[in-house]
């Protein structure tokens, strides 16, 4: 510092900080030797807090205001230096400007993928990123556990420990919230606001806290991605037959139009096997020439034993169930065309099942 700056920083009586940027967290007060006098205007703006350290213990706090500083309002910092009837002179401390508002452009994401366990695709890896809100709360804190006698504590020398707790919690949130990977993007927003709470629960002790967290995406593997994509083509698609079908049909009129030798031989190849596929669709199930027709379909039967549903059955395993007395005349049955559950006894079709069934002993003398 030169000698001009010296003796201004003797006349100098107003203290207060103008933020220039949008990272600072925390501000020491220049002044030469941290020589401050008494009467000495001390100007604190909104989302502003100013501290007073004396010797490395921080002394008083600031709220936003117009303060002019007299042992009056110093009642720490007097104590420790002993003022018992008031002092003049100039004094030394250091004054730290601490921004309390809330810092909204921080990033975080995951280096590498966090691995879970999903109902549907078993174990899975995921990345995701996002961004969250920082601020103090109380300054004091801030200052002891991280600041030190930093002069200018800015947002990146905090940003990297909060994205390792945000790492470090984000398995848990995902695997606790209970979510399929498929529906994670209708739920990133509960998400996040559990993670706010977590993380802020965790910074408490250093005088911040997570206001808002926000998941822009979460994602999976390319090799997951891809899958995802091939089964949702195929839902697209739907019957594959119909859809061969209908490319085929495609294929026959563009060749059709093509008026070279190629254009008419690759036409009549695809009308050729369009017209077999035809022809085995309607000769499907016809009977073999000079044999019987196929067998008629039976109905299954389905049956309540236990309390729980047992089945399917053909006419005849139904038989044996009701000859083994698993199934009785108060069981419930079912089958395609009934419209309701019904007690096997009240089944016109299983009357002659049941009358092949002796009934029960009489009591032995």
């Amino acid at each position: 510092m030169g000698l001009w700056d010296r003796i201004q920083g003797e006349f100098v009586d107003i203290i207060e900080w103008l933020d220039d940027s949008r990272d600072t967290i925390v501000w020491r007060f220049p002044r030469f030797q941290n020589e401050i006098k008494m009467g000495a205007q001390l100007i604190v703006r909104e989302s502003q807090t100013a501290v007073f350290v004396n010797e490395g213990q921080v002394a008083d706090v600031f709220k936003p205001g117009t303060h002019t500083l007299t042992t009056q309002n110093l009642p720490i910092l007097s104590t420790l230096k002993g003022w018992k009837y008031g002092f003049e002179s100039p004094w030394k401390a250091e004054v730290y400007f601490v921004n309390t508002r809330q810092f909204t452009d921080l990033k975080w994401g995951t280096q590498n993928p966090v691995m879970l366990r999903d109902a549907e695709f078993g174990m899975v890896r995921l990345r995701a990123f996002g961004a969250y809100a920082l601020q103090v709360t109380e300054p004091d804190k801030l200052l002891r556990e991280l600041v030190g006698t930093d002069p200018q504590f800015r947002t990146e020398e905090v940003s990297e420990f909060v994205r390792q707790l945000i790492v470090g919690h984000l398995g848990s949130a995902l695997a606790t919230a209970q979510v399929p990977v498929l529906d994670l993007a209708a739920r990133q927003l509960e998400i996040g606001q559990r993670l706010a709470g977590v993380l802020t629960s965790e910074l408490t002790g250093y005088g911040i806290q997570i206001p808002k967290f926000v998941i822009e995406n979460i994602s999976v593997p390319p090799e997951v991605e891809e899958a995802i994509d091939k089964r949702t083509s195929m839902g697209v698609v739907g019957n594959l037959d119909n859809y061969t079908r209908f490319q085929t049909a495609n294929a026959i009129e563009d060749a059709a139009n093509n008026s070279g030798g190629a254009g008419e031989a690759f036409g009549f190849g695809l009308g050729m096997a369009a017209g077999q596929r035809m022809t085995n669709a309607a000769t499907q199930g016809a009977p073999p020439s000079g044999g019987p027709p196929p067998l008629p379909q039976q109905d299954q039967w389905f049956a309540g034993i236990g309390g729980a549903q047992q089945g399917p059955y053909d006419l005849a395993g139904l038989g044996a169930q009701i000859r083994g007395g698993t199934v009785t005349r108060e069981t419930l049955v079912w089958h395609n065309g009934m419209a309701q559950w019904t007690p096997a006894g009240q089944v016109p079709e299983l009357g002659a099942l049941f009358a092949a069934v002796p009934p029960p002993l009489p009591p032995q003398a």
